[in-house]
């Protein structure tokens, strides 16, 4: 491009590129602000958690007094809920994502599904809440229990199981699906000796992270009826049950302090627990990506 005779160019060029600057200067020190905010905020949490973070706190029952409470039955429920979400929700997402990608014919109806599957990801935890209450407390008469909250977390996390599955099997070459197939082999056995395994590093972790988003959800296990107060240990599905994010929205609308420094310490809990369900993920990502290099 040439320049005009007066330079004017130059002068917006000039100018584009101060504003880029300023525009980057801005982002950077919004990011500082927003990552020394969540490190105070964790630092707070950690503080106030360690006079009451210790094996009692994690093996006692709920308590209306401070020094007697604890978070084994909160904990407890939300392993069982995690356990069942995940029977649920995995080999539904993946054999919907394995159909999709691998079996459905391209047309309108399949196009349809996945503008589906894609805005049903993006829809607010609490509709997923009230989704529930209608077709499992109510309509299912599951009632309060484990299993209609796990059956509405599994519905929550779906579609992000099997938009992650699908980007797996997207990932893996069309080449091995073909010479799979030059040799003889049925589609179904493609999919299970070849596709599978080299898509299980990118399936598994979609899978953790969607559980991992689960773990952490308060508005649906409420519009479900998870109790606030459960002095006992769930023993079944079909039993009352309360969560970790439930008991820490419990004790944090308190007025004693001490029940804060309860919630701290119960969120530091859920925290490990949510960084472990990550680190699983990592560690069986690079399992079977050091699987699948060694084959």
């Amino acid at each position: 491009m040439e320049l005009s005779p007066n330079g004017s160019f130059n002068l917006r060029r000039l100018h584009r590129k101060r504003v880029g600057l300023a525009l980057a200067g801005v982002l950077f020190l919004a990011t500082i602000f927003g990552i020394v905010v969540l490190v105070t905020l964790l630092v707070d949490v950690v503080v106030t958690s360690v006079p009451w973070l210790d094996g009692q706190f994690i093996a006692s029952l709920p308590s209306r007094n401070p020094g007697e409470a604890g978070i084994q039955s909160a904990l407890i429920g939300s392993l069982w809920l995690m356990g069942l979400t995940a029977l649920i929700s995995v080999p539904l997402g993946v054999a919907s994502a394995l159909y999709l990608e691998e079996y459905a014919r391209d047309g309108w109806f399949l196009r349809l599904i996945q503008v589906n599957i894609a805005n049903l990801a993006g829809v607010p935890s609490v509709v997923y809440g009230i989704l529930g209450l209608a077709l499992f407390v109510r309509f299912a008469a599951l009632s309060n229990s484990l299993l209609a909250g796990a059956l509405t977390l599994s519905l929550l996390i779906l579609p992000i199981i099997i938009i992650s599955t699908q980007e797996a099997l997207r990932s893996i070459p069309s080449g091995i699906r073909e010479s799979a197939y030059a040799l003889g082999a049925t589609r179904w056995q493609v999919i299970y000796s070849h596709v599978l395994p080299m898509a299980a590093p990118g399936i598994m972790t979609g899978v953790i992270l969607a559980l991992s988003r689960a773990i952490g959800e308060t508005a649906p296990l409420i519009l479900v009826g998870a109790l606030t107060f459960v002095p006992f240990v769930p023993q079944g599905a079909l039993d009352q049950f309360t969560a970790l994010p439930i008991q820490i929205f419990n004790w944090t609308a308190r007025p004693q302090d001490e029940f804060r420094g309860l919630a701290a310490a119960a969120i530091v809990v859920l925290m490990i627990l949510l960084f472990t369900m990550n680190l699983t993920a990592i560690l069986l990502r690079n399992y079977f990506e050091s699987r699948r290099a060694g084959a």
